[in-house]
């Protein structure tokens, strides 16, 4: 299997966050659609995925491009070395140092072969904002400047209305006027999608293709409202060096596989699902909540056999009430984590 970066355009605001599990159920039902995308059909390769999954996707992450270096903004790991612990500061100081280091949202890597804890700087939103400013035109940068938006995600309300066709108005109830939560990207900025994929059943490109037909379509809630739109580029294959890793950085909410893991550090993250296509106008469309270890999780291995694939965790079943072989994505693409640069 190999890993591949997509690079993600987006072209509208969205109302679900581009999470790799979500993205997967997305992408299968794709499939579902157009069989031709993967070998043997959705239904055989769900029946495996236990086993060997046959695509695994990454959340998509903020990527910026200045001359000919390509800087990715990764949420900070969830590691204690990056909450600035020093266990002989007084406590005055590790409470100064421990607020000022939760305000640094994101890490900056350049390199992606093997991510060292010791040399990774972390930035604030604000930060990387200002790092992402340079690739605006002077009119978007001035629009910018004049709102006061300074971080990657600009969160906003969009107001809704449903009519009562009988009074031909709003009223109470159902027919409430009511309000969601949506968010637009930085103006020009690009996202990365991390994706593993065994090629002996889907070529790249048809996993490139059945992007876009998802960004086309939108993705994620209201996207019948035109929310969720965007465009995947050109992959690139990534060469990552699995074999100096000590650790494992999640790329995608994931389910770690029963003792496979000596240390563990995450935020725990509940997928409430729901299904898509035809069946999200079933009698009941939701599915079993699954708890997850949320993306930037850092796991310690009991086995060094654990880092030779390029995806960790596990398939997540029993969670349709409807479809007995839903499966849930508890796979995520990983990079490896060296605790220090000297050892």
């Amino acid at each position: 299997m190999k890993l591949y970066e997509i690079t993600i355009k987006p072209q509208s605001a969205f109302g679900t966050p581009l999470k790799g599990d979500t993205i997967f159920g997305h992408f299968c039902w794709q499939v579902a659609h157009d069989p031709s995308l993967v070998d043997g059909g959705i239904e055989k390769n769900l029946a495996s995925y236990d086993k060997s999954p046959f695509v695994v996707f990454s959340s998509a992450f903020p990527k910026n491009t200045v001359g000919k270096e390509t800087v990715y903004y990764l949420p900070k790991p969830e590691h204690p070395g990056f909450m600035g612990y020093n266990p002989n500061a007084s406590t005055k100081k590790k409470i100064e140092v421990r607020k000022e280091q939760k305000k640094k949202k994101w890490l900056k890597l350049s390199n992606k072969g093997l991510l060292i804890l010791s040399d990774a700087p972390c930035i604030t939103d604000e930060e990387a904002a200002k790092e992402l400013s340079g690739n605006l035109e002077p009119e978007q940068l001035l629009i910018m400047e004049k709102a006061g938006h300074q971080k990657l995600f600009i969160n906003f309300s969009q107001a809704h209305n449903a009519i009562n066709r009988l009074t031909q108005t709003t009223g109470k109830g159902d027919f409430a006027p009511y309000s969601t939560e949506n968010f637009f990207f930085f103006p020009e900025m690009e996202l990365v999608l991390f994706v593993v994929v065994d090629e002996t059943v889907v070529s790249i490109d048809n996993i490139v293709k059945g992007l876009n037909a998802i960004g086309q379509s939108g993705y994620g809630r209201d996207a019948s409202t035109g929310l969720g739109r965007f465009e995947a580029c050109e992959p690139d294959e990534v060469a990552v060096d699995y074999d100096k890793a000590d650790a494992c950085y999640a790329l995608a909410p994931c389910v770690p596989a029963k003792d496979e893991f000596s240390q563990a550090f995450f935020s725990p993250f509940v997928r409430y699902g729901k299904h898509g296509g035809t069946l999200a106008r079933s009698e009941n469309p939701f599915k079993r909540p699954v708890i997850m270890a949320d993306e930037s999780s850092v796991f310690f291995p009991n086995d060094r056999k654990a880092l030779e694939k390029p995806w960790l965790g596990s398939a997540v079943r029993n969670v349709s009430f409807l479809k007995p072989e839903t499966v849930c994505q508890g796979y995520a693409p990983w990079l490896p984590v060296k605790l220090e640069a000297n050892k």
